[in-house]
C-alpha cells in the first residue's frame, strides 16, 4: 500500500472532478459518502480507484439526503468524511447540512452545479448559489468557496477540510459542470509538504472515559424545547460566525482604485471578465475587477470600498441575480449603482463582458 496519493509537487493535466478527488486525498479525508449525480459522479469514481490503494473508504448511499447524513454520522464517529452532489442533490442536501449548522458538525460538501429548476440540465450553471450560501431552514451558518480554476479547485478542496475542523461550521466548495468536466493544467501537491498543517479530525461520540465523571457529556443538539433555548444558543453561533467571518473571507481583484466601473463576479464566469477587463485595461478604459472567492461570508469590508470608489458596479453572472441578491443585502445604503448581466445556465465569454462594458461606459 503505497504511503500516499501525492508526494512532492507534479504537474498534471485532468478533469476538474479527478482534482477534487486527489484533493480530498491531499487533505486526508478518510471516508467519501455519495449518491451518483451528473455532473460531479466522476468525483466519486476516482476516489473509488484510489481508496483501496491509500487506506481510505466509500460508501454509497440510496440517495443524497441519506448521503448527507452518513457524512454527519462518520464526522460524529471521528472519521474526515465529505460528500459531492449537484442540483437537486443539492437541495436535499441541505437537510443535513441544516442539521450540521445545528450541532456546529464540521462538514465538506462539494458542489459542481447544473441548471436548474428541478433536473434542468447536467451541464452547467450558476444556479445554485442561493441554496448552497442560504439553504435549509436557518441563517445559513456555512462557509462557501467559489473556485474559478482547476488549480483552485486543488487549493480550496484542500482548505475546505480545515476550514470545517478549525471553526465547526459546514464548509462547501461551489464548482460547476464546466469545471467538472473540461481538462486543464495545475499543480498538485502534498500540503504537508508545503508547511499546511492539516487539522486531524476527532470523535464526538464514543469517547474514552466516563461522562460526567472524568470527562463532560457529549451533547448535540438540533432541537430545543422552548423559544428562549434556541434563541440563546444561536447568539452563540452567531457571535462565532461574526467573529470568524473576517478571518475566512477572501477576494481577487485588480484596476479597482482608479476604475469607473467595477466587474464583479465569482466562479468560471470570473475567468471571463477577467481577461476582459485586462484587455480593456490595456486599451486604456477604465474599468476595475472584484471577484468574491468567498460567497458565505463575502468580503464585505472590501466590497464597500471597491463600490465608493467606483459608483458603478456590472454584475455578470450564469443565474438571474442570486450572486446580485447577495451583494446588494452585503453593500445595503452604499452608493453605487448595480448594472446586471445575467444569463441563466449559459456561459459567459470575454467578448461578451467587454462588448456589455463598452456599452455601459459609452
Amino acid at each position: 500500500m503505497a504511503d500516499k496519493p501525492i508526494q512532492g509537487e507534479k504537474r498534471v493535466f485532468m478533469t476538474g472532478n479527478e482534482v477534487v478527488a486527489y484533493a480530498a486525498m491531499a487533505a486526508k479525508a478518510e471516508i467519501m459518502y455519495g449518491y451518483p449525480i451528473t455532473p460531479q459522479n466522476e468525483i466519486m469514481h476516482y476516489w473509488t480507484r484510489m481508496a483501496p490503494k491509500y487506506n481510505r473508504e466509500f460508501l454509497q448511499t440510496e440517495d443524497e439526503l441519506s448521503a448527507g447524513f452518513t457524512t454527519l454520522g462518520g464526522v460524529l464517529a471521528g472519521r474526515k468524511a465529505f460528500t459531492a452532489t449537484a442540483g437537486p442533490g443539492n437541495t436535499l442536501m441541505q437537510e443535513p447540512m441544516s442539521m450540521a449548522e445545528a450541532m456546529r458538525l464540521p462538514s465538506v460538501v462539494v458542489v459542481q452545479q447544473r441548471g436548474g429548476p428541478s433536473t434542468a440540465t447536467v451541464i452547467y450553471s450558476q444556479q445554485e448559489v442561493t441554496m448552497t450560501t442560504l439553504g435549509g431552514n436557518g441563517e445559513g451558518l456555512r462557509v462557501v468557496y467559489s473556485t474559478s480554476t482547476h488549480q483552485e479547485l486543488f487549493d480550496y478542496t484542500i482548505k475546505a477540510f480545515n476550514t470545517a475542523w478549525k471553526y465547526r461550521f459546514p464548509t462547501f466548495v461551489l464548482g460547476d459542470g464546466y469545471q467538472a468536466k473540461m481538462r486543464e493544467s495545475l499543480t498538485m501537491y502534498d500540503p504537508e509538504e508545503r508547511g499546511i498543517e492539516l487539522l486531524p479530525a476527532q470523535p464526538y461520540m464514543g469517547k474514552p472515559g466516563t461522562p460526567g465523571v472524568d470527562r463532560p457529556p457529549s451533547q448535540y443538539r438540533n432541537t430545543y424545547n422552548v423559544e428562549e433555548e434556541l434563541y440563546e444558543v444561536l447568539q452563540g453561533y452567531f457571535e462565532d460566525y461574526a467573529k470568524m467571518a473576517p478571518e475566512v473571507a477572501e477576494y481577487e481583484s485588480f484596476g479597482v482604485d482608479d476604475s469607473d466601473l467595477v466587474v464583479v463576479s465569482h466562479g468560471v464566469v470570473a475567468r471571463a471578465c477577467k481577461e476582459a477587463v485586462k484587455e480593456l485595461r490595456e486599451a486604456g478604459v477604465k474599468v476595475g475587477y472584484f471577484r468574491p472567492i468567498t460567497l458565505r461570508p463575502l468580503p464585505e469590508k472590501q466590497l464597500r470600498e471597491a463600490a465608493e470608489k467606483s459608483g458603478r458596479f456590472l454584475v455578470a453572472e450564469s443565474a438571474q441575480g442570486q450572486l446580485d441578491r447577495l451583494l446588494k443585502e452585503a453593500l445595503f445604503g452604499a452608493k453605487v449603482e448595480m448594472i446586471p448581466m445575467y444569463k441563466p445556465g449559459v456561459g459567459i465569454t470575454s467578448e461578451e463582458v467587454a462588448a456589455r462594458v463598452k456599452s455601459v461606459m459609452g
